[in-house]
């Protein structure tokens, strides 16, 4: 087995790629192989955190849309990420792995408190860290929490893993079967082009960190660990010249 090319990641795992094939809801087996995947790339002694979403069991910006409160449909869509982290917590504890969960709003039965420090502790110690609830402000998306708990904990990349959809492309490819993959995507190339990598704040954060991206497939049998050990998949986003695939 190849070695790492990082010894700290962050993996934003969405709400969408936790249903598998469905529609709503968890799917186990999606669980079980996300839990294999950090498991080995620990076994490789990379230090491995987690952001989760919360867009299979209930999105704010779709309630809000509804007519509902927008403040309070975030504060719902906080505790849908919560309902998944427990769930990941579950199959990775399942798979011999030590975990901790850290909330950024208050649920002190079931989670700790979101403490930086200690966050970087349990990496440290060997254990994958959990962080729900977001940031725990309404009006940021998990995107944009994932960018800043990667930068908090020192993370030197974020692994964005999508549902179905295997990287970074110059149009939806489903609409247009023609539509090349970036291998490589700049910075600015996405902001500007308002390409679909993650929410405009979340990009900027990680531009004016220098933290790169790498966005990939979920369903990717070894995804996560091509990604950790610097193997070519999806699409590298960073400070870089773009490049597309060949056509």
């Amino acid at each position: 087995m190849a070695g790492a090319a990082y010894t700290r990641t962050l993996l934003k795992v969405s709400g969408e790629a936790l249903m598998g094939e469905g529609s709503y809801g968890i799917d186990a087996a999606t669980l079980a192989a996300v839990a294999s995947q950090i498991k080995n790339v620990q076994a490789l002694g990379t230090q491995m955190a987690v952001v989760v979403g919360g867009g299979n069991i209930f999105r704010g910006t779709e309630a809000s849309a509804a007519g509902m409160d927008r403040a309070t449909a975030d504060y719902a869509g906080m505790l849908a990420t919560i309902i998944n982290a427990l769930a990941l917590q579950d199959a990775l504890e399942k798979a011999g792995l030590a975990v901790r969960t850290q909330a950024a709003i208050a649920v002190q039965q079931v989670a700790e408190p979101y403490i930086r420090r200690r966050a970087i502790r349990h990496l440290e110690k060997g254990r994958v860290v959990l962080f729900a609830a977001g940031t725990g402000n309404p009006y940021m998306t998990t995107d944009t929490a994932a960018a800043l708990r990667a930068i908090e904990i020192g993370a030197q990349v974020l692994l964005m893993s999508k549902n179905r959809v295997d990287g970074v492309y110059e149009a939806d490819p489903r609409k247009q079967p023609g539509a090349r993959r970036f291998e490589v995507l700049s910075y600015l190339e996405a902001i500007n082009r308002r390409l679909e990598v993650m929410d405009s704040t979340a990009l900027s954060l990680c531009m004016e960190n220098d933290l790169p991206i790498i966005v990939f497939d979920i369903a990717a049998p070894e995804g996560i660990m091509q990604a950790v050990r610097g193997e070519r998949i999806g699409t590298f986003v960073g400070n870089r010249e773009t490049v597309l695939a060949p056509a």
